[in-house]
Order: C-alpha cells, then structure tokens, then sequence
C-alpha cells in the first residue's frame, strides 16, 4: 500500500472524491443520519457537488483510486476571528486506522496556517469521528446547532487553537 496525499486535479480525482463521499456517508452515518436521506444521497448527486466543488480539496490515493479526502478553506462565517475550517473529511473504512485520515487533516492544517483557531462541525452522535478529532486536537467549544438530514440531528463545533 503506497499511500499517496495531493491536490485534487482531474476529473478522474474529482470523480473518486465523489465515490468517496457518497460510500462514507452511508458507512459512517448509517443509524445517525436517517436512512431514507442516505437513500436519497446518490454517487450522482455526490459528483455534481464534487464537481462544483474543487477548490480547497487535498485526496488520499491508492494507486489509480481515490480513498480519502479532506476539503477546507476559511470558516464561513465571522463568529471565529481568523479562523478557518475542514468542511469535511472522509476515508472509505477499509482503510481506517492506518494514519490516513491524520495525514490529510495534517495536510489540510498546513494550507490553513495563516489562521489561528481551526474549526469542524461534527455530529454529536459520530464518536468515531469525534475521537479522531479529539486526536488531532479539537476540544469542543459549546457551539451547537440541529440541521435537518432527513430528521433533526445536533452538530457541534469543535475547535483547534494554535
């Protein structure tokens, strides 16, 4: 296995960030998010959201395929002074546990080192998730909000400050 971290460039990487999101989702989110919504989140939709959005992306790959990836940029409000964010980071599961996911959240913290706190929005019933981030560093900070996905679910704000 010869990981490889870099840029999202070509269709073909945009394509496999696709597959990525839409296989995470229903993976990760199975029994959080409410199934007839993962249902309705297809590869199809997934790639057009891909594709409108390729700015920001850095992909983990496994030879010829997309296994990982991790999007960021500057958080998307004013509520945090100088902050930027992950707006996502998935890993397809065969692949959890080798240090993948901690590579591209490396990476993506480097593209953002011109700000001072780092922000994530995570569900508060994904403990998987928020181990990881507690790993890399992110405390929760309070922050909550309900997003509808399907049904009510609370996302929480956890914050990296350097």
């Amino acid at each position: 296995m010869n990981i490889v971290i870099k840029k999202m460039e070509t269709d073909a990487e945009i394509k496999g960030k696709a597959y990525v999101h839409w296989k995470s989702w229903q993976e990760a989110y199975s029994g959080i998010v409410d199934q007839r919504y993962l249902d309705s989140l297809t590869l199809d939709k997934c790639e057009k959201i891909a594709f409108r959005r390729t700015d920001n992306v850095i992909i983990a790959k496994d030879g010829d395929s997309v296994i990982g990836f991790v999007g960021f940029g500057k958080y998307r409000n004013d509520e945090l002074e100088n902050a930027g964010e992950v707006f996502a980071i998935y890993i397809l599961s065969q692949y959890y546990g080798k240090g993948i996911g901690y590579r591209l959240m490396q990476t993506a913290l480097s593209e953002l080192a011109d700000h001072s706190k780092i922000a994530v929005w995570v569900l508060k019933e994904n403990t998987k998730a928020i181990r990881f981030y507690e790993r890399c560093g992110y405390r929760f900070d309070g922050r909550e909000q309900i997003i509808e996905l399907g049904s009510p679910v609370v996302a929480a704000r956890m914050v990296l400050e350097r």
